[in-house]
């Protein structure tokens, strides 16, 4: 126990004389970032720096994103949106249904999996039958009409499909949100 004791002290010495971190505070309902989440610019956060300097009032919401995915596509993409119209936007009762069919349609694991597959190149209805998980000829079909009906697939000519551009960051952002 002397042991132990004499490590966390250790410990405790050393991060007292550490330099204050530049980093805004985190919520306490907040996850923390995942470990494995890269730095960029020496861990400064410039993204939401820029964001302060830009948006007065209760604030705004950024995503933005820079992939090659599926075939050497390169998709660069970025969306912000002030805090308030987003809330004014999902308190209108009537139309919130189309937030959450986007995010139903995401919901479902063979969903999923056939969005990902059109995401590293596999665009013909073959490619997307031989997923494994992804059932029958009929149960793909439904999947693919609901992913196309929430916009997150389009047909690009019969049995094709792709993820329109500006959905691909969109997509990339609700699953590193979604990483626990």
């Amino acid at each position: 126990m002397a042991e132990l004791e004499r490590r966390v002290e250790a410990l405790e010495s050393a991060a007292s004389s550490q330099p204050p971190v530049d980093a805004a505070p985190v919520p306490t309902h907040a996850p923390p970032a995942a470990p494995e989440a890269p730095v960029f610019d020496g861990g400064r956060l410039w993204a939401l720096d820029g964001l302060k300097e830009r948006v007065g009032g209760r604030g705004a919401v950024l995503f933005t994103g820079a992939t090659s995915a599926g075939q050497g596509t390169t998709y660069e993409w970025q969306f912000g949106v002030l805090v308030d119209d987003l809330l004014g936007e999902l308190a209108d009762v009537a139309d919130i249904g189309r937030f959450t069919d986007a995010l139903a349609a995401l919901a479902q694991p063979a969903r999923l999996r056939v969005l990902l597959a059109v995401l590293e190149g596999r665009h013909t209805s073959a490619e997307l039958g031989a997923i494994e998980g992804s059932g029958t000829t009929g149960q793909l079909y439904h999947h693919v009409r609901q992913l196309t009906a929430a916009g997150w697939l389009r047909s690009t000519e019969r049995g094709r499909y792709e993820i329109p551009p500006e959905r691909v960051v969109p997509l990339l952002v609700i699953l590193a949100a979604a990483r626990r």
